[in-house]
């Protein structure tokens, strides 16, 4: 008779085998590793009208805040869905110290972002810069309700830029150009700059019409 205790082997499909987990804490005690956001990225061009779902966050990325700010007031008929930091510090002003404003700012719009998400309402975000971490806290905001994430960068450098931002730019560009937004959870991008900011005309949130 055979003491051994029986041993039964299980199969585990190729597709099963996800590797690293991003929900279970690594060995070495390390926070999870945060989720996976990447989906593809479709480089639009610029035509005359954007049409977005509702419900989508849309990222308005510029090295030049004047710029930015004049492209989104003319696109965004919604002022209420436009959030910024700029806009939050304005409503704290006088209410919060120094100190403590970039971190409360950021608090109450990390806030107000996720409510509108959570309500299935369209969120407009401008960048105060062009740094990827920035557009990343919104991206995985988006991404944990679900909804679909859009850049546009408005391609219009600031005088006296520094090489810095200068570089910073260029780096964006060619990534965005190359479709390598979707690393960050991007599911569109556009560029634009020269003529093409006055060729589009109308940003929507809405369904395109059904055919009848």
């Amino acid at each position: 008779m055979n003491d051994q205790p029986s041993t039964r082997s299980v199969k585990i499909g190729t597709d099963e085998r996800t590797g690293w987990s991003s929900d279970r804490p690594r060995r070495d005690g390390a926070p999870p590793r945060p989720p996976d956001v990447s989906v593809r990225c479709r480089v639009l061009s610029p035509t005359h009208e954007v049409r977005y779902s509702p419900g989508s966050l849309l990222v308005i990325v510029a090295p030049a805040p004047a710029e930015r700010d004049r492209f989104t007031d003319r696109m965004i008929e919604n002022v209420g869905a436009v959030l910024s930091l700029g806009k939050v510090r304005v409503l704290l002003t006088g209410r919060v110290a120094d100190e403590e404003m970039q971190a409360r700012a950021q608090e109450v719009l990390d806030a107000a972002i996720a409510k509108r998400l959570e309500d299935n309402e369209t969120v407009v975000v401008t960048t105060d810069g062009l740094s990827p971490e920035e557009r990343e806290r919104y991206v995985r905001l988006a991404a944990g309700f679900k909804r679909p994430r859009h850049l546009i960068l408005v391609d219009a450098i600031a005088e006296g830029a520094g090489d810095d931002e200068r570089a910073a730019l260029n780096e964006l560009r060619r990534r965005l150009d190359a479709g390598e937004l979707g690393a960050e959870g991007f599911h569109t991008a556009m560029r634009l700059g020269g003529g093409a900011l006055t060729e589009l005309k109308r940003i929507l949130f809405q369904h395109p019409p059904r055919e009848e």
